[in-house]
């Protein structure tokens, strides 16, 4: 069953008209739980060289370029216009305030949560819920419209 048919079944008949958005987030929110997994396995394959920080800052871009490219090919498939390298850097740009958003909660959290220090997975989790809902808009209405 397609995502779309899922939620026409799921969601009252007055939403039905919202079910291409809904649909599209679904499959945003599938892409981003991808790109946390890389994000993730980035901040524990480099902690140890480059510490928290700077395992964070290089994991949130190679994860940030993932999703990118699986919101081209699936979510967003047909939309947006341009050379791919052009987009890409509209993406990174579209979403430097999601950046913001989720790499300030991960610092902000590994500083002063013993727990988030021991287990960063935790502090990568709460930043991709900060800046999910944003990136989502600023995806679609600039980088892939």
């Amino acid at each position: 069953m397609s995502a779309g048919a899922l939620l026409r079944r799921l969601i009252p008949r007055a939403w039905h008209g919202h079910l291409p958005v809904m649909a599209q987030f679904l499959r945003f929110g599938t892409v981003g739980a991808g790109g946390f997994v890389v994000d993730t396995a980035t901040v524990y394959a480099t902690k140890g060289a480059l510490g928290l920080y700077g395992a964070g800052a290089v994991a949130y871009f190679t994860a940030s370029t993932a999703n990118w490219l699986f919101n081209r090919l699936w979510t967003f498939r047909g939309q947006g216009a341009g050379p791919a390298h052009r987009q890409w850097l509209n993406f990174l740009g579209a979403n430097l305030l999601g950046f913001v958003l989720n790499r300030g909660t991960y610092f902000t959290l590994v500083t002063v949560s013993v727990v988030c220090a021991r287990q960063p997975v935790l502090a990568v989790a709460a930043g991709v819920a900060v800046g999910m809902f944003l990136n989502f808009h600023l995806s679609r209405s600039y980088v892939f419209r």
